[in-house]
């Protein structure tokens, strides 16, 4: 009876102190908003802040903290809140617009090396859904293809059992589609790892070193992928195909918070 009690306050305990805690984001998140709505973004950027310090994200306090960052012409602060703000609301076309205004204002030019060719074709389907997804909808064909087999075997008449075999082939087919599908998912999202690069300009190194000679340069605002680490330096691919070496304090990556 005393162990149920000591349960009883302190999930109750838990869920005041959760209750408080969203009242009080709330409130700075509307304080945020009013005092970005008098032109004082740099104190609605710190009341945004704060709400981020509680571990508390969303879509829309991402793209107000993006828009008061790119009021006060801060580059990479404005595209890494947006692209933070796409990945929780990937189809918001308003988010979409914005960060397009914020990268008109980089300087850096990287052309788009198209994907070609079946390898194209098999991303987009991988794209459609998420990996556990396809994990279910494997299962589900797996079900269908042995009902069908079964059925097969069960059925008599001989259009049922053409129809039975030929529904759990198309099963089979569909299953190992959707398991194809599902690990090309889960490699795609495991090599997706985005950064933002923050430094006004940063030289990027063809090693990881300072004695390595310069690749190229890249200034702030500019998104690309980072492949690998070594020590404090990340090695980066641009969209363009090019990499090159950059020192991890220059970027900083879309899956940090």
């Amino acid at each position: 009876m005393i162990q149920f009690q000591k349960t009883y306050i302190f999930t109750l305990a838990i869920a005041l102190f959760s209750f408080c805690s969203m009242a009080q984001n709330t409130q700075l998140f509307e304080q945020g908003n009013t005092l970005y709505n008098d032109a004082q973004y740099e104190e609605a950027i710190k009341k945004y802040q704060q709400i981020l310090d509680t571990d508390m994200h969303s879509a829309e306090l991402y793209f107000n903290l993006a828009n008061a960052h790119y009021k006060l012409n801060h580059i990479a602060p404005s595209i890494f809140y947006y692209e933070k703000a796409l990945q929780l609301a990937p189809n918001d076309s308003e988010i979409k617009q914005n960060m397009a205004f914020a990268k008109n204002m980089t300087l850096d030019a990287i052309d788009v090396v198209p994907e070609v060719g079946i390898s194209k074709v098999i991303n987009q389907v991988s794209h459609a859904v998420s990996f556990d997804a396809w994990a279910i909808l494997a299962i589900c064909f797996v079900f269908l293809s042995v009902f069908a087999f079964i059925n097969y075997y069960l059925a008599k008449g001989t259009k049922t059992k053409r129809f039975s075999f030929t529904l759990g082939f198309v099963g089979l087919v569909l299953m190992l589609g959707s398991l194809v599908s599902a690990f090309n998912k889960y490699d795609l999202d495991k090599n997706d790892n985005p950064a933002i690069v923050f430094a006004q300009e940063s030289k990027i190194k063809s090693e990881p070193n300072l004695r390595s000679t310069e690749a190229f340069i890249l200034h702030e605002g500019t998104k690309v992928q980072v492949l690998d680490t070594v020590k404090n330096w990340k090695k980066i691919k641009l969209t363009d195909g090019k990499t090159g070496w950059i020192h991890s304090e220059d970027i900083k990556l879309l899956d940090s918070f």
